[in-house]
């Protein structure tokens, strides 16, 4: 009896403390950030009271597939993990003490069922360490760029389009500059103090960077590191409701960009985007740019789109431009034009404009076209989540010919509209798609409500819980000729 309770209580630990790894890699995600972890742990209380269940508790939570994002045990969460087992020894104390293994037992159940609370508690304890080493690093990149009085800094926000104009504006930039971008879909603080700490060299002319924001004051956080002499600002629209509470203070926060700008700073603006357009008359030097004849300084007209990419003429100070590209989409041609406007006013030719855009390739997971072969087309566009990018997505997709398909979970944070806008996504999609498979059945609900307003066939409406489990479902449909699927959106781990 004394050794099976010994054993009971290590596989009792066991388990805890796997739950515990699941829940720092959600925090990891959470970027670290307490609110939005219990805001996550409020959500999924039902799932979370398996670590009160005996043994099986910590064992649910085992990996049981590669994560889209796995954990990363960089230095913050190794110190994280440090103070979390300080904290477990001091729980397992008694037991050791009394050398008990009713004692031990107990504990072992008393540290799974607290997890939550002894992650947050570590987190607490460690906090002064983490903002000392954060402000050690940020003031390293301030200094780091205060080294470079001439490099041209260029902030790039907006709600959706910013990842795309970082990399389109690099690659023409680069015809006449050395180039830093932050890589990827890095922006945040860290993301950028660590860019800048790891890749930032006298010989770096221009510096574009990336500005992401969940809350307000994140853009002005990020100019305070960066100091931009130039922004863009792609588009401003109903993402991250959850955390912005209302558009107006999305609005707000992602004009910390135009106001930090220097005299000198030019603004470069998507006047095409209405919570953009009617405030662009509070800034005194702006350059606005369109996919249309709207009267910008850089747009577009004789915008010609098809399965093989997009033809168009940009309209620029200068003269008109026509130009060919393996982008998908009038979201491209606009995120195009952007990258156009900023690489023309500071001096790249349109000749070698013209060259370059025939080089650039879809940003990846971002309406990125993918041929899988017997006769399987694939729009990539996972990375996008927010309404606009959606309807631009499916009209992509109604570019082809054949059996088109659409697989989603739907869009998430946005607040109180989140509904409203995905039951009018399912409506949207109803007039492009052959079929439609739903990925979770609770938050795409509303997408099936409008698919089924639309008068969409119910026999080509799939469900799928995940979409591993999805991918067959596409393989199973019988299509004759070319099958196209879009892929739109796709939930991140902590989901």
């Amino acid at each position: 009896m004394h050794y099976l309770l010994i054993a009971l209580g290590i596989v009792q630990l066991f388990g805890a403390n796997v739950a515990m790894l699941y829940l720092v890699h959600m925090f990891q995600l959470h970027s670290y950030k307490v609110k939005a972890q219990n805001a996550w742990c409020g959500k999924n209380a039902s799932r979370l009271l398996l670590f009160f269940v005996p043994l099986a508790g910590g064992f649910f939570f085992w990996p049981r597939k590669t994560a889209k994002k796995p954990l990363k045990f960089t230095p913050r969460v190794v110190r994280l993990l440090a103070a979390i087992g300080v904290l477990e020894i001091v729980l397992l104390f008694p037991g050791i003490y009394h050398l008990s293994p009713w004692y031990v037992l107990a504990d072992a159940f008393c540290i799974t069922g607290l997890a939550e609370w002894i992650l947050f508690l570590a987190n607490l304890i460690n906090k002064p360490m983490e903002t000392a080493i954060c402000n050690r690093y940020t003031k390293q990149a301030k200094r780091l760029l205060a080294e470079h009085p001439n490099l041209l800094v260029i902030g790039i926000t907006g709600s959706f389009g910013k990842t795309s104009v970082k990399h389109f504006l690099t690659t023409l930039l680069r015809a006449k500059y050395n180039v830093l971008m932050t890589p990827g879909g890095v922006n945040t603080p860290m993301g950028v103090v660590r860019c800048v700490r790891e890749e930032l060299n006298a010989s770096h002319e221009i510096f574009v960077c990336e500005m992401g924001a969940k809350q307000s004051g994140d853009i002005a956080e990020l100019c305070d590191i960066a100091h931009p002499t130039h922004g863009v600002l792609t588009s401003i629209g109903p993402q991250h409701l959850e955390t912005f509470l209302t558009l107006e203070n999305v609005i707000q926060t992602k004009l910390e960009l135009a106001r930090a700008l220097p005299t000198t700073g030019i603004l470069f603006a998507n006047s095409e985007d209405e919570n953009i357009a009617e405030r662009l008359g509070d800034f005194s030097s702006v350059v606005a740019y369109a996919a249309s004849e709207n009267g910008a300084a850089y747009g577009a007209k004789d915008i010609f789109a098809d399965a093989h990419g997009t033809t168009f003429t940009v309209i620029t100070p200068e003269g008109d431009l026509t130009l060919t590209t393996r982008l998908l989409g009038k979201q491209n041609v606009v995120n195009l034009v952007g990258a156009i406007a900023v690489a023309h006013t500071l001096g790249v030719p349109l000749s070698d404009i013209k060259g370059r855009t025939r080089k650039i390739e879809p940003v990846k997971h971002r309406l990125e076209l993918l041929d899988k072969g017997g006769g399987l087309l694939v729009i990539d566009d996972a990375y996008n989540s927010n309404p606009t990018g959606a309807k631009a997505a499916l009209d992509a997709l109604a570019l082809f010919d054949g059996c088109k398909v659409l697989v989603t979970p739907g869009m998430i944070e946005l607040g109180t509209k989140q509904e409203e806008l995905n039951f009018i996504f399912g409506q949207q999609a109803a007039a492009v798609c052959d079929y439609v498979i739903l990925v979770g059945e609770a938050q795409t609900k509303p997408i099936k409500e409008g698919l089924q307003a639309a008068g969409f066939s119910s026999e080509r409406l799939i469900a799928a819980d995940s979409l591993r489990e999805a991918i067959p479902k596409v393989e199973q449909i019988h299509a004759e000729g070319r099958k196209i699927v879009l892929y739109e959106n796709d939930l991140p781990d902590n989901f």
